[in-house]
């Protein structure tokens, strides 16, 4: 119960200025000060506007917004989110669109545990929904997960990747993006030992830390001064009495919220000043460009303590995944067992998060894997999230992930020849 008071206190500050903001807005809209207009009561209402909607979007989970999809017929087909594998601490679903025909394609994305919801990847869906069968990890929110549901820590989270992989099938092309890009690979490597059978035919790797020593930047230099006990002392806190998760022990996302907004601390309090003011000029929508990004951004997850914890003591300061030393159940899990599955690598020339070399270490790590099966791309204008949204991945990255599928889809990878030279620089 240490850090559940701690906690509580939180929520309560949110919602505390979700209030406050109502409360302005509703006492600056009263229809009396109309007869007198002042535009401090226009700019009162526009900053309880603004900070309502701040404070209220993040406990919700932002919807998908992909309802219907146009297909070559030219006609608009409803997509339907089905769960095909559902488990306690994430499903795997797939985005259905009834009445396509279906696509050859059949792509497993793996989104990140690191904050905020799948629905980040919504733009990246809607690119792949084009001509891909798209499933994608949904990743619950810790907070709404029982005690007695258990512990997850990255050793879960690499079984939970093996057992979606199974579910989809062979014939499964997986993309993990960021955070799950060396579990991911661990999930392969695994499969490959155990199930050969069961492992996807490619395995493409946006921007993750797969060795994050390789080229240190202010995430890995983090992890790197702290240390397991701080961490656990000033990030980690029992989940409040509000939650069906009462007392389990995470890494609350408003804090996660906290330490992404100190980070670009002036930028973010420009663009919230700048919208109070096209709001109280009624220049703003629902759909204007700040209100897209943030509703987003705000909208946090809490992690498992275990999970949080485990990811740095593992991944960043033991490099377990880096060193080929990652075990799974107190079973070795070897990288060199991959001698068949396809790994491509994306990185970003400007990605201060993941920086180059971090994400390519995996090509040397799969040692069992012929050269002819290994591709890398380097998008040099890149950031972070542009190597999986914006221009840069669907001018860029998407056809080179589409074309590597392709190149290592059906009977293509029996059929590649060994003398191929690798390639370095685009898809195989």
């Amino acid at each position: 119960m240490r850090y559940m008071a701690t906690y509580d206190l939180m929520e309560t500050l949110r919602n505390t200025n979700q209030w406050l903001g109502a409360t302005a807005l509703s006492m600056a809209s009263y229809p009396i000060f109309s007869m007198t207009p002042n535009p401090a009561f226009q700019w009162l209402s526009a900053w309880g506007e603004v900070t309502e909607r701040t404070f209220a979007r993040m406990v919700t989970k932002p919807d998908w917004g992909i309802r219907t999809f146009t297909c070559v017929d030219g006609r608009d087909h409803l997509v339907s989110i089905d769960t095909i594998v559902e488990k306690p601490f994430g499903n795997l679903i797939q985005f259905a669109v009834p009445g396509r025909k279906p696509m050859k394609r059949r792509v497993l994305l793996v989104a990140p545990m690191s904050g905020h919801y799948a629905t980040l990847l919504r733009s990246t869906v809607k690119s792949l929904l084009v001509n891909c069968e798209v499933f994608i990890t949904d990743w619950h929110n810790a907070r709404d997960i029982p005690v007695s549901e258990g512990k997850f820590d990255v050793e879960d989270y690499t079984l939970y990747l093996a057992e979606f992989m199974r579910a989809m099938g062979p014939d499964t092309h997986v993309i993990a993006v960021c955070q799950p890009a060396p579990l991911a690979l661990a999930a392969a490597a695994l499969l490959a030992e155990e199930e050969p059978e069961a492992q996807p035919r490619s395995l493409t790797l946006i921007g993750g830390p797969i060795d994050p020593d390789a080229t240190p930047t202010e995430v890995t230099d983090f992890g790197r001064r702290v240390t397991m006990g701080q961490l656990e002392q000033t990030m980690i806190q029992r989940v409040g009495f509000k939650y069906p998760g009462v007392g389990r022990m995470v890494y609350p996302g408003l804090l996660q919220l906290a330490s992404f907004i100190s980070m670009n601390s002036e930028k973010h309090s420009m663009a919230f000043s700048d919208q109070i003011t096209r709001v109280a000029k009624g220049k703003d929508g629902d759909y204007d460009q700040h209100n897209r990004f943030y509703d987003e951004y705000l909208a946090v997850m809490d992690m498992t303590a275990e999970f949080y914890l485990s990811t740095v003591e593992r991944i960043f300061k033991g490099l377990e995944i880096a060193n080929n030393e990652f075990t799974v159940a107190g079973r070795a899990v070897d990288i060199g067992k991959i001698s068949n599955v396809a790994v491509m690598t994306v990185e970003g020339g400007k990605d201060d998060i993941s920086a180059p070399g971090q994400c390519i270490a995996a090509l040397d790590l799969c040692t069992g894997l012929p050269d002819a099966l290994k591709a890398s791309h380097l998008e040099p204008d890149a950031g972070h999230y542009g190597i999986f949204a914006g221009k840069s991945w669907r001018n860029n990255i998407r056809p080179l992930v589409l074309n590597f599928i392709d190149a290592n889809s059906g009977d293509a990878v029996k059929q590649v020849k060994a003398k191929k030279p690798a390639n370095k620089s685009a898809a195989a």
